[in-house]
């Protein structure tokens, strides 16, 4: 009973100090697709990305290849020569897995890349966010674009076009 008691009262509190506040709503995808930069960033990971993944499904092809031609002649080969080009199909896909990781893995090309090109952008925009807030003295401001589910929100609250405004983009 008193843990009852204990949770509504929190539960009141937390209202009541949520309803103090100030806040809005952004759209961290509308203001990240409206910047020139942004849009060049992406175009160039998506690039890199395609002419990377086409080399990695080439490299996977001929392994493919490999063995398919290592399963027709298998029965004709000796024990030595099978384990050879046993190997040799481990060898190459082994090889093509590490290229995938090199390039798409946690940290790998396409990761640094991102930092480089795409980091710098998203850094203005929380700067710009930041400014906004403090200027017009928001508590919270929630992003709608990705992790946050809301079923309903005021177009009167959403202050994406502000921070695109005070980032010179429109």
């Amino acid at each position: 009973m008193k843990k009852l008691l204990f949770s509504l009262a929190l539960l009141f509190i937390g209202m009541g100090i949520a309803q103090a506040q100030r806040y809005c709503i952004i759209d961290s995808k509308y203001i990240l697709d409206r910047i020139p930069d942004y849009k060049s960033a992406q175009e160039k990971l998506d690039a890199m990305s395609k002419t990377w993944q086409s080399e990695i499904d080439k490299r996977m092809a001929d392994v493919d290849k490999l063995y398919k031609s290592y399963q027709a002649e298998r029965a004709m080969l000796s024990d030595e020569v099978r384990k050879k080009r046993e190997d040799e199909i481990v060898g190459k896909e082994k090889d093509a897995k590490d290229l995938q990781k090199k390039y798409f893995g946690y940290e790998g090309d396409l990761f640094k890349k991102r930092q480089e090109l795409v980091k710098p952008v998203q850094d203005r925009v929380y700067n710009a966010v930041q400014k906004m807030a403090q200027q017009k003295g928001y508590d919270i401001v929630m992003d709608k674009a990705g992790g946050v589910t809301l079923f309903y929100a005021d177009p009167k609250l959403d202050k994406s076009d502000d921070v695109l405004k005070l980032m010179g983009s429109k």
